[in-house]
Order: C-alpha cells, then structure tokens, then sequence
C-alpha cells in the first residue's frame, strides 16, 4: 500500500469521525452512548499513533 492510499483511508476514518460525534448529541441513545464515547476514544488513538508512526504523511 503506497503513502497516497494510506492517506485516503486515514482521511475516511476522519470524516466518520463527526457522524459519531453528532451521534452522541441525541438525548434517546440510552445505553448505546459507552459504546459511541469509546469508538470516539479508540478513532482517536487510531489518528494520534498514525501520525506519530507516518509524520510524514500527516492527518
């Protein structure tokens, strides 16, 4: 896999990343909200490794 298709997967994941956010702004999520807080947690990690492994690349 070359650095531009890693890059276009990486900007994917980002831009999921608002949908989960908005996710979590609706008050009838009940339960499901632990699961939503922590996809958002591990998104996160996912990014911050990235571009600590690939700062080359960026985000």
């Amino acid at each position: 896999m070359d650095k531009q298709v890693l890059q276009q997967k990486v900007k994917a994941i980002q831009s999921k990343r608002e949908v989960l956010v908005q996710l979590l702004t609706q008050p009838e999520l009940g339960t499901l909200r632990i699961d939503v807080t922590q996809a958002l947690e591990e998104m996160d990690d996912l990014l911050i490794e990235f571009a600590q492994v690939f700062p080359e690349i960026g985000t």
